[in-house]
């Protein structure tokens, strides 16, 4: 069994709207918990997400949660996508998600030919919660 990482994203308040959002990007199917449901929190904290995931297809997935009032957050970071050159489906499945996140998103660097490869196509965005992606894309025919 290959040894495969999550992305475990926090959000300040926003992570059901973000993770939802996220669902109608990559389709899947999304699992959330709140605070309420999970601690038994009452009042503002009780409806935030304590934990979701993402389920993706081929056993991926994407895990978020809101920060707890008063826990400090260190920022989002840059996550990386990125396809096989020898899967073509692979290449078009993550092609239509950068179509579908752009229409929503700041381009940081768009999406075309990598200085290091031309038959791969390179680009970065900021999506609408402040979390950017980096897509590496390999040939598609």
């Amino acid at each position: 069994m290959a040894l495969g990482f999550t992305p475990y994203l926090m959000f300040d308040g926003t992570a059901r709207e973000a993770m939802s959002y996220y669902a109608s990007v990559f389709g899947g199917e999304l699992d959330l918990l709140t605070y309420g449901e999970g601690m038994g929190e009452e009042g503002d904290t009780k409806d935030r997400i304590m934990h979701s995931s993402l389920y993706l297809e081929r056993g991926a997935h994407i895990m978020a949660a809101d920060l707890f009032p008063g826990q400090a957050s260190n920022g989002l970071g840059t996550i990386s996508l990125t396809s096989s050159d020898d899967d073509p489906e692979e290449s078009t499945r993550l092609a239509h998600w950068w179509e579908k996140f752009s229409a929503e998103s700041e381009i940081s660097i768009p999406l075309e030919a990598a200085p290091w490869d031309p038959n791969d196509k390179f680009g970065q965005l900021k999506d609408k919660f402040g979390v950017e992606w980096m897509f590496i894309i390999g040939a598609t025919e």
